[in-house]
């Protein structure tokens, strides 16, 4: 989904990343603790980028990452805190409780911080000390969560011993910062490196998003134990942009699955359970009732939606504490899936995030994208055609999900809903690419490849890797890795995918023209990418068009000057009879 709004946190001196970013403007304020192996491997994967290459660190299943994540999430906690206050007996005070793995602190709303304990023990230790809050003219409804609210018993003796917490605005990049960064590139290949940088997310913004889940799953499990909820999609799959918006689902899955190991004798148990007509009305029911806990327990939760008649029913609600707007699925397993097979394809080479971020802030600067639903590309459509794009590449970039599906074994089957899921999850049985083109050159065929394709004939399979002939007629097809008689650009009209490829063309010619005329860093003119993002460039290529077309415009109009003088009203002869002109 769209972001709404950017916004970076500060960084200090420990930190090599940008900090979270949040609706609204979030600031990182300070957070020791293990991430420089991350960053070390941030940095080693910029270098990277450029031709392909990657290192030789064994790389980690989806479904790894996964449990990893979670288990961070269940042993840490949100601190709504004061502006005023002092990190270090704050730190000191939570420690009591057992040892900080990691902590960090950010601005939505009022100050938080989130901390990572070593230990879960801890987390129950300190909601065991915790009280729920006393109202004089307002109700509180008791709920023992991981989101905390710390005062401070003396606060001015606190602020005059040691000077507080003092944040850094380190405000995203305007539209004029980012084309001076790109402008100061020293390639066209450093411009998409800067791009995927500064708006990536952080590994910051991506704990927040597990906790996130995490706390809504505290609540759902008081009536569904054991349920698990997911965060999927761009918070997941590598593609995600600062600000992206947090898609999860309600896996019930997990709920009184048969365990033959646990069971003995001749008789068999089954929970006694309501039952309804469809699995939609179960979903329907679930979600009702999950969007109404949140409307009215959910700590943070707002503005809560419950769209239960749209074809996949979702709650919809911001949680105000992280900043997120959140939607809330159930048991929406191939859309994980699907966030599984971009993971492999962003982890496989380093060229295909950089390339995936640049197209798709190039779709969003020309408003080929939106945040509002209608007939617009969506991000998922473009991030398609990038990936079938590198299959197509000689030798080929990224490889087909039918060969992945070839490499897979028994441990990778899947069938979900009758659908054919299956494909490998181990990332080192995937042979890594020889292709050696820069970006650069990937980004300068793929507007040539798709500025020429036959859109009016052919569809794109990434399964396949090959163009196909379309099963429909609408303008633009492409089709469901997964539920295979669907096409997820559906909803795109011919006039936006028109649009689309004219903005390809006149693209893939402004690059060609920086071969020739590239100005020197030290210009700051915009140049190769700075040049594609700004639409007034565009816009006056589509201008200059439109004069060379003046001459037939000029036609029609005298044309219809014509019929207008050889209107009934005007070309009566003096007695009132009609005359007929015959000039041409």
């Amino acid at each position: 989904m769209a972001a709404r709004g950017v916004g970076m946190l500060a960084r200090l001196p420990l930190c090599a990343q940008r900090g979270q970013v949040l609706r609204p403007t979030h600031r990182l304020l300070s957070y020791p603790g293990p991430v420089a192996a991350d960053l070390k491997r941030e940095e080693q994967s910029s270098r990277n980028v450029e031709t392909g290459s990657e290192d030789k660190t064994p790389k980690k299943k989806f479904s790894e990452v996964q449990k990893e994540r979670r288990e961070q999430a269940q042993r840490t906690v949100l601190i709504h805190c004061p502006s005023k206050i002092s990190e270090k007996k704050f730190l000191k005070y939570l420690s009591q409780h057992g040892p900080i793995s990691n902590h960090f602190f950010y601005e939505s709303f009022g100050l938080y911080a989130v901390v990572e304990f070593c230990q879960k023990e801890s987390v129950t230790s300190l909601q065991n000390v915790t009280r729920t809050p006393s109202m004089d003219t307002e109700a509180a409804i008791p709920f023992k969560s991981r989101f905390f609210n710390v005062k401070m018993k003396n606060p001015s003796n606190q602020t005059s011993e040691q000077p507080c917490i003092q944040c850094s605005n380190h405000t995203p990049p305007s539209s004029k910062k980012l084309s001076e960064l790109l402008c100061y590139a020293e390639s066209i290949d450093d411009q998409l490196n800067t791009l995927l940088k500064e708006f990536q997310l952080t590994e910051e913004d991506i704990k927040l998003r597990y906790l996130t889940c995490s706390l809504i799953e505290d609540l759902a499990a008081a009536y569904f134990q054991d349920c698990i909820v997911r965060p999927f999609g761009s918070s997941v799959n590598s593609f995600g942009k600062l600000g992206c918006d947090l898609d999860m689902f309600l896996d019930l899955g997990e709920i009184g699955k048969f365990n033959t190991n646990k069971t003995s004798g001749n008789f068999l148990m089954e929970f006694q359970v309501k039952n309804v007509s469809s699995e939609r009305i179960a979903t329907q029911k679930i979600l009702s009732v999950i969007g109404e806990c949140l409307d009215h327990f959910g700590p943070g939760c707002v503005g809560v939606q419950k769209i239960l008649n749209a074809r996949c029913p979702l709650v919809r609600f911001s949680h105000q504490a992280s900043g997120f707007q959140c939607d809330l699925t159930t048991n929406n397993r191939i859309a994980l899936k699907s966030s599984e097979l971009l993971y492999i394809y962003g982890a496989l080479d380093s060229r295909v995030r950089a390339l995936v971020f640049c197209i798709r802030c190039w779709a969003r600067a020309h408003s080929l994208t939106s945040s509002i639903p209608g007939s617009w590309i969506t991000n998922f459509s473009l991030t398609m055609m990038v990936i079938f794009f590198l299959q197509r590449r000689s030798p080929p970039i990224l490889p087909t999900l039918d060969y992945l599906k070839t490499l897979a074994g028994a441990e990778d089957k899947c069938i979900i809903e009758g659908h054919n899921c299956t494909f490998v999850s181990d990332l080192n049985r995937i042979k890594p690419s020889g292709n050696t083109e820069t970006l650069e050159s990937l980004l300068k065929e793929f507007f040539e490849y798709f500025g020429n394709f036959a859109f009016n004939k052919n569809s794109i399979n990434i399964r396949q890797g090959r163009e196909q002939n379309k099963p429909e007629s609408s303008p633009l097809h492409i089709q469901n890795p997964f539920e295979t008689s669907l096409n997820i650009s559906k909803n795109v009209n011919q006039s936006q995918l028109q649009k689309f490829v004219d903005l390809a063309r006149e693209s893939a010619w402004i690059l060609s023209q920086e071969d020739k005329d590239r100005p020197s860093p030290s210009s700051n003119r915009p140049w190769g990418l700075a040049t594609l993002l700004l639409p007034s460039v565009v816009n006056s290529v589509s201008l200059a068009k439109k004069k060379k077309k003046k001459p037939a415009s000029e036609r029609i109009k005298n044309l219809l000057e014509s019929i207008k003088s050889s209107s009934p009203e005007n070309d009566t002869n003096t007695n009132g009879k009609r005359t007929v002109s015959t000039q041409a």
